[in-house]
């Protein structure tokens, strides 16, 4: 491309314009409008402590759902229930991400980010809270909801946020990198409070919300610091100039209707092909990452007739997996394409599901999954990125805020169908329901309109 830009955003933008109105990727005839320079997660200076305090939501958000397997046959013997029973703890926070769907747009227009700074950790608090004093089953399926809510608002609005900054994939990838961590520390510490310190399940949720932890448990295994509680207070101090008035300056064709911003994501051509299609993707791919993560301490106890300890570790090793593939591949992805890298990570993850099916020994299957994870790293921020690119700039926030939430639910609905077929059939089903719904999200992926690879400088 002749044009010389200054940064990716710009470029793609550019590119955009110069298509033909009538094809699939021209998915703006707005008169142009000009292409400011991009905030960067280091420009302005405040960026740097914002960028921090995402980081931080997002280790919380990834201890909180990778949490789920670790506990799993620890809430099964506790409130003695059956596989679908228990499954409602990935059910229920659906609740809580639809409810985040819609209103994340209502709240930045209202309360501005820092409405989502504040509310998001709350919600985390109350729910941990909940989970401390380790209420009746139905009870605690409640405390999820809130869970749900939490993660849902703060998902779609860190990604909106940090998908428009320069080098995008990059910083995303660092960020859900961030999400992998947490959720390689979460299933390592319940694991070893329960199966290696005797402690109750509902401990573990003293690590999300007390300072005074020290004294319950043995100091070298946990950490001091209330997570939920740091949470509240950095997210809302770093974000609490970040006002509406901001972002309705900023967001000016989507203030003016601020109703239709939601309505023209969803139902208008052609970007409502690009929602729903990125929507759906993430769906499936949030499943398959909670269902895998959720279920696997399972699967390796039941199927693989390994120890506590050993099939905790391997979940351990699937969010690790993630982890270093978010980063690594976080900028191997910008240089292939996001279109055709995506999809050979899913290839690649669908081979590796085989051979955690298919090969009956559980080292072989250890290793597997954590290669799994490895390549399904990189989904998600590939996701957000396409959004980015594929739709006009006024539509950023609302569409990748509900692409963000709407996928989310996935960590809610598809875990619970592998606990019902696992009711049914047992939890050996779990690999061909991976392989099934990872060749769906690969089809997904497929039909999404085509973004030009362009060169720039940024």
């Amino acid at each position: 491309m002749a044009t010389i830009c200054v940064n990716q955003k710009s470029c793609d933008a550019l590119a955009l314009e110069a298509l033909p109105p009538r094809s699939d990727t021209a998915l703006s005839s707005d008169p142009p409008r000009g292409f400011p320079l991009l905030e960067k997660w280091n420009q302005p200076r405040i960026n740097v402590y914002r960028t921090i305090a995402t980081f931080w939501s997002f280790l919380v958000m990834g201890a909180n759902d990778a949490a789920y397997g670790a506990l799993i046959p620890y809430l099964e013997s506790y409130y003695h229930l059956s596989y679908t029973i228990v499954s409602l703890v990935f059910l229920s926070p659906l609740v809580g991400y639809t409810v985040a769907a819609f209103l994340n747009h209502r709240i930045h227009y209202t309360l501005g980010q820092r409405g989502v700074a504040i509310i998001g950790p709350a919600c985390h608090l109350i729910a941990y809270v909940i989970n401390c004093i380790h209420p009746p089953y139905p009870v605690l399926v409640v405390a999820f909801a809130f869970a749900g809510l939490g993660n849902g608002l703060e998902d779609a609005a860190w990604n909106a946020w940090i998908g428009n900054m320069a080098n995008a994939n990059e910083v995303l990838g660092v960020l859900h990198g961030i999400y992998g961590a947490g959720a390689v520390m979460s299933p390592l510490i319940a694991t070893s409070m329960i199966a290696k310190g005797g402690l109750p399940w509902y401990y573990f949720y003293y690590v999300m919300v007390s300072e005074g932890s020290s004294q319950i448990f043995d100091p070298e295994l946990i950490s001091q610091i209330g997570c939920a509680v740091v949470e509240l207070v950095v997210s809302g101090t770093c974000f609490w100039k970040s006002t509406a008035a901001d972002f309705r300056a900023s967001n000016i064709p989507s203030v003016e209707n601020n109703k239709g911003g939601l309505r023209d994501a969803l139902f208008q051509r052609p970007a409502a092909r690009v929602t729903w299609l990125c929507a759906l993707f993430l769906l499936g791919y949030v499943g398959v990452e909670v269902a895998l993560g959720g279920w696997i301490v399972t699967f390796m106890i039941q199927v693989r007739q390994g120890s506590a300890f050993a099939s905790g570790m391997t979940a351990t090793g699937f969010w690790l997996g993630i982890t270093v593939g978010r980063v690594i591949l976080g900028f191997v992805t910008p240089r292939v394409g996001e279109k055709v890298a995506i999809s050979v990570y899913i290839v690649c993850s669908m081979g590796f599901a085989l051979i955690l099916w298919l090969v009956p020994q559980f080292y072989a299957s250890a290793v597997a999954v954590s290669l799994q994870g490895f390549f399904l790293g990189p989904l998600f921020p590939g996701a957000i990125v396409m959004v980015t690119k594929l739709l006009p700039q006024h539509l950023h926030v609302t569409s990748i805020g509900f692409v963000a939430a709407f996928g989310g639910s996935g960590a809610a609905i598809l875990p619970f169908a592998v606990g019902v077929l696992a009711q049914a059939k047992g939890v050996k089903v779990l690999q061909p329901f991976i392989i099934a719904l990872s060749g769906a999200i690969l089809v997904t992926w497929l039909v999404l309109p085509r973004v030009s690879k362009i060169r720039h400088n940024e």
